[in-house]
């Protein structure tokens, strides 16, 4: 006796069935683990925002300021970041950097202009909203492929981490663009007399950190979109209905057997397919 596999319903194959409706009669369900997928990039997305909203933070290439004084700054660039100033010397030396002179600048700083004191508080805030977005949205993929069947923990995680992605997001094109304007309409800071920086530069240019960050909140806003979309299946129904009779003699192979397995192990060898098998 031979039973074909193909011959059962597709989730009974995969072992997605979970209860009967009558003998014989195999009621399945559409996993909701097939329909994750999207959601599962969405993750990966989101986690690679993540991280580089982080080295946005920490860049310091977010201006560049082309000098006219060279004495001092060596290169004529210099690097105008949101925690602190950078420019090569021959002049001003420290020992920690070498020919790399920095000087670090607080929100508690009076010289320091509003896009660059809205870029530290804003950036750290999108950091932590994005840590707790990925939290959120990683434990409703927990539950979605552990098999977890109720909704509500699921829809809650994705919901409320799609809209963490969006707030964080916002929170980091904000301050992003408030320093794009900076650059573009050419904007002075009057730094103090041990940054030895002039308070306004011949031309600026926008830094590497800049492109980083907005590629990050296209990252975040993209994840919390495909979060926020997440459909749950329409649960599925396949009934096999068996056409025959079922036999209760001791010679039955399914005596004995749980009832939802006598469809398949009374089927019959076909004398077709063992016609071909033979050829």
């Amino acid at each position: 006796m031979s039973i074909s596999l193909f011959a059962m319903p597709f989730s009974l194959r995969q072992g997605k069935w979970n209860h009967l409706e009558g003998p014989g009669c195999f009621v399945c369900r559409v996993s909701w683990d097939q329909v994750a997928h999207p959601q599962l990039v969405g993750l990966w997305l989101g986690s690679i925002g993540w991280i580089l909203t982080m080295v946005t933070i920490g860049m310091v290439q977010w201006r560049l300021w082309v000098v006219a004084d060279m004495s001092v700054v060596s290169s004529g660039l210099a690097w105008v970041g949101i925690w602190r100033v950078c420019f090569y010397s021959h002049t001003v030396v420290t020992s920690q950097r070498g020919p790399l002179y920095c000087q670090k600048m607080d929100i508690s700083d009076r010289f320091i202009p509003k896009e660059i004191a809205v870029a530290q508080v804003l950036m750290l805030l999108a950091l932590v909203l994005g840590l707790l977005a990925n939290a959120s949205t990683l434990y409703g993929l927990r539950n979605v492929f552990f098999g977890l069947d109720e909704r509500r923990p699921i829809r809650v995680a994705f919901t409320a981490g799609g809209l963490l992605h969006l707030l964080s997001s916002l929170c980091s094109l904000l301050p992003l663009s408030l320093n794009l304007h900076a650059v573009a309409t050419n904007q002075n800071i009057s730094f103090p007399e041990n940054f030895h920086m002039p308070p306004t530069p011949l031309q600026q240019y926008v830094g590497v950190a800049i492109r980083v960050g907005i590629s990050a909140a296209v990252l975040t806003i993209v994840s919390g979109v495909m979060f926020l979309c997440y459909q749950f299946p329409v649960r599925a129904h396949a009934r096999v209905e068996p056409s025959w009779a079922e036999e209760s003699s001791s010679n039955d192979p399914s005596a004995g057997r749980p009832h939802y397995f006598r469809p398949y192990l009374a089927c019959r060898d076909n004398p077709a397919f063992q016609s071909q098998e033979h050829v």
